[in-house]
């Protein structure tokens, strides 16, 4: 999709980017793994990467699963629980074209595969623009219903837009989260707040290297992370 290129990346594009996780000595761990990890809990292997999949978009089950299974690279899938088996219609609002989103038998499936499924919220707001009652029923009801659709608990947040401030963490932590994601570009270490672990993007315009540089270079936040006392 042209219009949202951050949101896709060519389908051949990304089994090179798996490759080359591999060719290059790097661990795909699951995001249970990394929390051991970095709870010092566990040893991680060498050089540990955990990937991500935010919105639960029907093309990860139909592109995404079969590579990852390839590889045996297990992954996390952000699921809006308030929209399975509908489009993602909060991008309606930018002009832009929704996309498909997995039914709850899907994610089932996807769970099934060994992928782990986490929640997106329930309509995919930006938490930090909204009050502190709609942030706690977001974390609370999300879980909720896709525990009781997936029959399994969910323990891995992802803040949608990578929106959140204090009171979004607090909330992912009374939801009873274990982990929430953000949009800061940077490595994960021991140091950081489990409820608000940086990543980094991969969009349409990263070549195998291009995510290699990411991996190897981009360590440093734009912004302060927002961390419990």
């Amino acid at each position: 999709m042209p219009s949202h290129r951050g949101q896709y990346c060519h389908r051949p594009r990304f089994a090179a980017q798996m490759s080359m996780l591999k060719r290059f000595g790097y661990s795909v761990v699951s995001m249970d793994d990394a929390v051991a990890g970095l709870r010092g809990e566990a040893t991680l292997p060498a050089r540990p990467v955990v990937l991500t999949f935010d919105d639960g978009y029907v093309d990860f089950l139909e592109c995404v699963a079969p590579v990852l299974k390839e590889h045996g690279y297990p992954a996390t899938v952000y699921a809006v629980a308030g929209l399975l088996g509908q489009t993602s219609s909060w991008v309606e609002p930018e002009g832009l074209r929704p996309a498909a989103l997995m039914n709850a038998a899907q994610l089932r499936e996807v769970q099934s595969m060994g992928f782990t499924v986490g929640s997106h919220s329930v309509s995919h707001p930006r938490l930090a623009q909204v009050d502190t009652q709609r942030i706690a029923e977001e974390m609370t009801i999300s879980k909720r219903m896709l525990e009781d659709a997936l029959g399994k608990r969910v323990d891995h947040f992802c803040y949608p837009y990578g929106s959140h401030d204090i009171r979004a963490v607090h909330a992912a932590a009374e939801a009873g989260y274990v982990t929430g994601t953000t949009c800061l570009r940077a490595v994960a270490t021991p140091a950081d707040d489990l409820l608000t672990l940086p990543r980094k993007p991969v969009s349409q315009g990263n070549t195998a290297l291009g995510v290699l540089w990411k991996l190897v270079a981009k360590n440093t936040p734009r912004h302060p992370p927002i961390r419990r006392g």
